[in-house]
């Protein structure tokens, strides 16, 4: 199986090192560098449906860049599209639940597929979540990257539940059981819950229960690419 290093710091790169006839899978224009026995493809994984499903829900792009140790052993080293750090996760049997943009790379035998949750309009009430999310399934290697820097949260019954911003969720153990809605424990009712989410500045959170794990990001990632767009605007108008 191909082998997953992060190599570098504070933001690392990936080094994946492969043997002849190994093959791994990655985000578009997440290659930074290939040595010469590896060939670079596109690669509509998972089929049509999958691929349109990570386009338009999720933002990952139609096509995922296949690597592949065709003519001997080889390394290539690997980055996600925004500054940030990454972590690499064992695949088997633990599964994991990716939010948008977390996906870097898996290796061969891991599948990464889009997933709609149920009942969207629960989302903005408080009950169960509505929204696409990637699964992953399979055994092997999977690296995911997060805005700013990762950390682990750990998730305990004997804690009841943990609310995390939503944005500065990247992945989690697939055997959490999970609700979105607002940052809010009581009882405002719809518009209580508005209020209270709006004079806080807080958006919509994620609310897990069971035993496990969550991977956090220090940057919420859509906030940062505001703040960007802004002082840019700004500095454009000046």
């Amino acid at each position: 199986m191909a082998k997953f290093e992060l190599v570098g710091s504070p933001e690392p790169f990936l080094l994946v090192d492969l043997v002849q006839g190994e093959k791994i899978f990655c985000e578009s224009d997440a290659m930074v560098m290939i040595e010469q026995n590896l060939e670079l493809a596109g690669n509509l994984r998972g089929g049509l449906f999958q691929s349109f499903m990570r386009r338009f829900t999720t933002g990952e792009s139609l096509f995922q860049q296949e690597i592949k140790a065709s003519f001997g052993h080889g390394q290539c080293l690997l980055s996600p599209n925004i500054d940030g750090d990454m972590q690499i996760l064992n695949i088997g049997p633990q599964q994991y639940t990716l939010s948008d943009g977390a996906f870097v790379a898996a290796t061969e035998h891991v599948n990464v597929k889009a997933k709609i949750q149920a009942n969207l309009g629960g989302g903005f009430f408080g009950d169960t979540g509505g929204f696409v999310v990637m699964e992953s399934s399979g055994q092997g290697q999977l690296c995911i990257s997060g805005c700013g820097t990762l950390m682990e949260v750990d998730v305990s019954t004997q804690n009841g539940e943990t609310t995390i911003d939503n944005g500065h969720v990247v992945a989690w153990d697939s055997s959490l059981s999970y609700n979105i809605g607002m940052p809010s424990s009581q009882n405002r009712g719809i518009v209580g819950n508005l209020l209270n989410s709006f004079t806080s500045g807080e958006g919509m959170v994620l609310k897990f229960r069971g035993n496990g794990k969550v991977i956090i990001c220090s940057r919420n990632r859509k906030s940062y690419l505001t703040w960007l767009s802004s002082a840019l605007n700004l500095n454009r108008n000046n």
